[in-house]
């Protein structure tokens, strides 16, 4: 496991460790740090270990200098945002360590600098087509064995917490939002759509989706071995990069498209056209969380009064004062309606039957869920990428007339 990754996944699960204790859940932040411990002397890495420690002491440090960030005891909008940002210079510093290592790849030196696994969480279809070769024939890839772990982890967000990695981790959701906030400082108008085009353009994401999905359960299971062996798959990876990096001008005018999108609209990108995001919106469907209106609380029903803030609050504009409970496939559990409720009891996050999620609780099992399972994940050797370094040195040389 490369430094960067290291340090994001024990800085990630420490925290949320210490949350738990903060909470008053200290059964679970024991269970949780044993595991965590459990897990880190397992690996046999002790570079691992030393991050722990020292993880373990910025989180201390900070929890006696900022308490309340610490605790995350701050709005949900607050919480939110930091996660966000985290996420994001996380991958950021992901994203330089794997040029660093592509570059003395495609130069023909052997890299000081391990590559960031995580960084196959780029290719979906990959994932795919490794998690149909574990339940079809019991084959575990070992060229980018952490896309399908990165899948089913983001997979595993949508089941137990709706939508949340949209709104609390996705890097470009995070970028589309700044998008948007410049844009907005041109041209204040909101452009929203008419509601006639808006509902096919959200078809977008699904028909992206399924074109994807075709791709994966349309490869016969006999021929994924040979796949999953070939050269394409091996620089899979080093493939995508080349195709950001040194875009074409077709790839150019889509990236503008998108970003004009992201611009045009809040979460334009998000409710438009990405598959990863319609994915996770059938997911939704199954988590027993949901946002809930009690209409004992609400001011509407109680009060009598005409209050709309949690659905001005909303970027997905869900008419959230309207419904009891949100089941909308957009909603990306960002808490923005709760933080505007002006009846912090009107509004939670929470299952049908009163188990309640607060922004704190919904920040632990984010955490937990994203970074213990790529932790057991590296532990039990399905993370690692097994493809020899002379091999991609070999194969990036001749990386444009490598094909499926």
């Amino acid at each position: 496991m490369s430094t960067v990754e290291s340090i994001t996944l024990m800085l990630a699960l420490v925290y949320s460790t210490s949350l738990l204790y903060w909470s008053g859940k200290k059964w679970g932040a024991l269970v949780s740090a044993t595991l965590l411990v459990g897990a880190t002397l397992a690996s046999f890495f002790w570079p691992l270990l030393l991050i722990l420690l020292v993880a373990v002491l910025i989180v201390t440090a900070v929890g006696q200098y900022q308490p309340t960030f610490a605790n995350a005891e701050g709005r949900p909008n607050t919480i939110r945002e930091i996660c966000q940002h985290f996420f994001a210079l996380s991958i950021l510093l992901v994203g330089v360590q794997y040029a660093i290592n592509a570059g003395f790849l495609y130069a023909g030196e052997i890299p000081w600098i391990m590559r960031p696994d995580v960084g196959d969480a780029f290719l979906p279809i990959a994932g795919g087509i490794e998690l149909k070769a574990i339940l079809t024939l019991g084959l575990w890839d070992q060229n980018h064995p952490a896309a399908v772990v990165m899948l089913c982890v983001v997979l595993l967000t949508g089941i137990v917490c709706k939508r949340a990695f949209c709104g609390w981790a996705c890097p470009l959701g995070l970028a589309g939002e700044y998008l948007y906030k410049l844009r907005k400082k041109v041209v204040h108008a909101e452009l929203l759509p008419p509601a006639w085009i808006d509902w096919p353009l959200r078809m977008l994401k699904y028909l992206l989706l399924a074109a994807l999905c075709y791709l994966v359960f349309s490869m016969p299971s006999a021929s994924i071995p040979h796949y999953l062996s070939g050269n394409y798959h091996k620089v899979a990876d080093l493939k995508m990069a080349i195709f950001f990096m040194m875009p074409s001008i077709t790839a150019l005018i889509g990236f503008s498209l998108i970003f004009a999108l992201a611009a045009w609209r809040r979460q334009g990108f998000c409710r438009y056209i990405c598959p990863y995001g319609a994915l996770l919106g059938i997911m939704s469907f199954l988590s027993p969380f949901k946002i809930r209106r009690d209409t004992q609380h609400c001011l509407i029903e109680s009060k009598g009064m005409s209050c709309d803030k949690c659905t001005r609050a909303c970027p997905a504009n869900i008419s959230v004062h309207t419904q009891k409970n949100i089941r909308s496939d957009e909603c990306q559990a960002c808490m923005r309606c709760v933080s505007a409720c002006p009846k912090k009891q009107a509004l939670h996050f929470s299952t049908r039957n009163g188990i309640k999620l607060s922004a704190r609780g919904l920040l632990i099992v984010l955490l937990t869920i994203m970074f213990m399972l790529p932790l057991f994940a590296y532990v039990g050797g399905y993370w690692h990428s097994q493809t020899p370094d002379n091999i991609k040195m070999e194969l990036i040389q001749k990386l444009d007339r490598i094909g499926h």
